[in-house]
């Protein structure tokens, strides 16, 4: 009986003694997706990547928006909200990510940048904006078209590619080079195999040009005039304001092609940003 309350005396008196030292606190980091829609929900890699390759010691905003270029999204108030997201206080630190190419080309009324003078200046704006709001900004290259003739892949968004290429090393700003690294692999698949990363099955037609190895318009079946621009293309499953529908086209990716392409990205951020690391799933 004795020896019973002396343990439980012992038991009452340790607690104080071998406390353990207060948890510290791991305070959250941000990561902000700035684009058109192949970033955006419905139809880009956005989604895939927030949802399955960021940690929960991350909150991550997808803010692309469809239809939009480097230029418009600044015009029509999108960066203004981008900026509000990062000047948000009680994160440890802030990284943006940011993809455009698609809209800035010709043809796209409103939207369209010149490549030589707009794009990159606009690229340069959303460097140093995002570095003066203490966030840490990373420029990605635009997602390849799925296009083809005779089996050779026509990646018409070479030259804004080659133009973010160069605005990352006159800023010195990390790279994510996602249109060689989409290149490589939608070349390597052919058209065929690289058409399960859209939003919806071709038509029998379509499905038809795939296997011969040069692709079609995806609208209307009517093939690309030679040597004409493969945006021509592009933009089946867009609405005018950038609405995204769900259908069949090679430029937006449906659940498959946006999981790969997260991966994709996953992977080359960690390399181009490693102090990213801790907050990502490969």
């Amino acid at each position: 009986m004795i020896a019973a309350l002396t343990v439980a005396a012992a038991m009452i008196q340790t607690p104080a003694a071998a406390e353990a030292p207060p948890v510290q606190p791991i305070r959250a980091s941000k990561i902000i997706l700035v684009g058109d829609s192949t970033t955006a929900v419905v139809g880009g890699w956005g989604p895939s990547f927030c949802a399955y390759h960021v940690t929960s010691f991350a909150a991550c905003v997808n803010l692309a928006r469809g239809g939009r270029s480097s230029g418009s999204y600044i015009a029509e108030g999108s960066w203004d909200l981008a900026l509000a997201e990062m000047a948000t206080r009680g994160f440890a630190s802030t990284y943006v990510l940011i993809q455009f190419g698609h809209n800035d080309q010709p043809g796209k009324p409103g939207r369209s940048t010149d490549l030589a003078t707009e794009f990159p200046t606009n690229l340069k704006r959303y460097v140093a904006e995002t570095r003066a709001r203490g966030a840490t900004p990373i420029l990605l290259t635009p997602l390849v078209r799925r296009q083809f003739v005779d089996g050779r892949l026509q990646n018409d968004l070479e030259p804004w590619a080659e133009a973010v290429r160069a605005v990352a090393a006159e800023t010195k700003t990390p790279l994510v080079d996602l249109n060689r690294a989409s290149a490589e692999t939608v070349q390597a698949l052919g058209p065929a195999m690289s058409a399960r990363f859209a939003q919806a099955a071709p038509s029998l037609e379509v499905a038809a040009a795939l296997l011969t190895g040069t692709t079609i318009a995806s609208s209307t079946g009517v093939p690309a005039a030679p040597g004409a621009p493969a945006a021509a293309q592009n933009n089946a499953a867009v609405e005018p304001l950038g609405q995204a529908r769900i259908a069949f086209d090679y430029t937006h990716v449906g659940r498959e092609g946006a999981d790969f392409f997260a991966a994709l990205v996953t992977r080359d951020l960690i390399a181009a940003a490693p102090s990213m690391r801790r907050l990502l799933i490969p």
